[in-house]
């Protein structure tokens, strides 16, 4: 339950609503779809994990789903991945292969050996014989309808393939490298990010033009790749949440309380609670010795946790089991992002709980909310902490702010609807007919 206050009610805002909120979908017929990706995206801790699982868990009753991708990482999780795709119905193919660790010796070899290749880093150390020769072999043996790239990056382990293939692209990546390139320091440093900017921007710009559909998670995201890269074919299934899970709470919230939600393993997040501490933490700490920021995220690295031990008033809480308490005790969640792309999981997670959100726009971009109104946004990290400042002083607006934003979240973005959306796509990339139709 959620408590309103005597003026607060739940009208729902249909003026906000993209035109995709109210389509019509027609029937789809059971599909034989092959899902290809880095790892099996389970358990769900982050945010493109959480994306895939809570669609795909979704469509999988009502098609016959091939999930094949790389042993994630971890043996333990890999073991309970596999048994959960299981459960849910959904044939899997695990190619005994990780992904190389973004640390170590071994990962500066390859980051130097990239500047022969004329692949992405990002793209060539995803790619592999292993995986190409798994697809190629269910290509040959059974009939498939479509094929599904999870990821960017692996539509280059679906080249050799024919047949109608869909890519959801969880972000325009060459985006978010010419964010790191403008962000950078050191020459050196910047004009490696320069080239595999341009890389990037190469390969989504061929890559994407051969495919049958490119799904981007926001309107913004779209317009950007029919803009600045030329891809034809385009459509939108927005991130989402699972509104039954993520839900406003009666419990007792400290305005002073800040959290940052995101993994520790993703570059755009490390540097946004860096930045944070470099240019907020020190000035609002000083303003309003009450604040409390709390940082909750899977993975961080070692030198992070060393870094919050030493700041007063920061605590670190790694890779947890469920967020939704640190949600419930948040007086608002802070989003001080200057690199990124897609939108923003985070954010319609703290809206979901009512909780109130301070965002930069770049963290908040590609969603359909309105600064003032469903949350506060301010253009560059060092100005939030004006934002937070308000916002601790004055809860009550803020805490209105907060229930409009979980109108507008509960109404746009619950996983069902967008499953939904995602399944039409598939039908008419698999270019339905009827005579082809198949039971499950």
């Amino acid at each position: 339950m959620i408590a309103l206050g005597d003026t607060m009610t739940l009208a729902p805002l249909l003026s906000d609503a993209p035109d995709s909120a109210v389509e019509v979908n027609a029937p789809v017929r059971p599909l034989r779809v092959v899902l290809v990706d880095e790892e099996l995206p389970y358990p769900p801790t982050s945010g493109k994990r959480i994306r895939t699982y809570n669609l795909v868990r979704r469509l999988a009753p009502r098609h016959r789903l091939t999930y094949v991708c790389h042993r994630n990482a971890d043996a333990d999780e890999a073991a309970r991945a596999e048994s959960h795709f299981a459960d849910l119905g959904i044939r899997t193919v695990i190619v005994d292969r990780a992904v190389p660790p973004k640390s170590g010796p071994g990962f500066y070899f390859r980051l130097a050996a990239n500047l022969f290749s004329p692949l992405p880093y990002s793209v060539a150390v995803h790619t592999s014989r292993q995986l190409a020769d798994a697809l190629a072999d269910i290509a040959a043996r059974e009939p498939v309808d479509l094929w599904h790239c999870e990821w960017t990056p692996y539509a280059q382990s679906l080249k050799a393939i024919v047949g109608p293939r869909l890519v959801m692209a969880h972000n325009v990546e060459s985006v978010i490298w010419q964010r790191y390139h403008e962000t950078a320091e050191g020459t050196l440093k910047r004009w490696y990010i320069r080239k595999q900017w341009q890389k990037f921007r190469r390969f989504e710009r061929d890559t994407l033009a051969g495919v049958d559909l490119t799904v981007a998670v926001s309107p913004l995201d779209a317009e950007r790749f029919r803009r600045d890269l030329a891809v034809p074919r385009v459509d939108v299934v927005d991130n989402g949440v699972d509104t039954s899970f993520f839900r406003p709470t009666q419990e007792p919230r400290d305005p002073a309380s800040l959290l940052f939600l995101g993994s520790l393993d993703w570059r755009p997040n490390l540097d946004g609670v860096v930045q944070f501490l470099d240019q907020v933490w020190p000035n609002l700490r000083s303003k309003e010795p009450r604040a409390k920021f709390v940082v909750v995220g899977r993975n961080p690295p070692a030198w992070l946790t060393t870094r919050i031990a030493a700041e007063s008033g920061v605590t670190l809480h790694a890779s947890v089991p469920d967020v939704r308490p640190y949600l419930a005790a948040a007086g608002m969640m802070v989003v001080p992002l200057r690199i990124g792309g897609g939108s923003r999981l985070k954010i319609l997670e703290a809206l979901a709980c009512a909780v109130p959100v301070v965002s930069t726009r770049v963290g908040a971009e590609g969603l359909h909310l309105q600064s003032g109104r469903h949350l506060d946004l301010v253009e560059e990290v060092a100005d939030m902490t004006d934002s937070i400042l308000d916002a601790i002083r004055d809860p009550n607006r803020v805490r209105r702010q907060a229930l409009a934003g979980y109108e507008q979240t509960i109404r746009l973005y619950d996983w069902a609807v967008l499953a939904d959306r995602l399944e039409q796509m598939w039908a008419r990339c698999a270019k339905e007919d009827s005579t082809t139709s198949v039971r499950k």
